[in-house]
């Protein structure tokens, strides 16, 4: 992803300040936090960021760590078409920089250009499966878990 984003973003056509931003971030900074609102997808240049987000048990909410961010990925792509709530909180682990991508400019930007369009959202597309088949692991994981746990696996067939 991080290619095809370059690419974009040295296009004088996709003009830096107005269609996206390069940025330093600090150990321990908050980059995005969940609930509030964002039109922007994030690529990490530099350094590490961890994903988090709150987990109801009974009646009490813990913060739980979902994967970290190295150079290379991209965050907060489900807020690239429209506003929309941020799923999950970004904390920086390290100090780095990272690049943010006005969702609306980069759709204006491939209405006129095509071609980078597709192969944006074809790599979009990849990162989206890895990261469900990855969710699917998780969540056969901890059923498993659960299911021994309370001992409940000798009953199943």
């Amino acid at each position: 992803m991080s290619n095809i984003l370059h690419e974009i973003i040295v296009d004088p056509d996709f003009e830096e300040g107005l269609a996206w931003r390069r940025f330093p971030f600090y150990e321990q900074q908050l980059i995005v936090k969940e609930g509030e609102i964002g039109q922007s997808l994030f690529l990490v240049e530099e350094g590490s960021l961890r994903v988090s987000g709150y987990i109801a048990i009974d009646e009490k909410r813990i913060q739980s760590g979902f994967c970290d961010l190295n150079p290379g990925d991209i965050f907060g792509e489900i807020c690239l078409l429209e506003f929309l709530p941020r799923i999950a909180t970004v904390t920086a682990l390290t100090g780095g920089h990272a690049i943010e991508v006005n969702g609306r400019m980069l759709n204006a930007y491939f209405e006129k250009n095509p071609e980078p369009g597709y192969k944006f959202y074809k790599q979009l597309f990849a990162i989206f499966i890895e990261r469900i088949n990855r969710a699917n692991q998780r969540v056969e994981n901890l059923l498993a878990w659960g299911l021994k746990a309370h001992g409940i696996d000798q009953h199943l067939l």
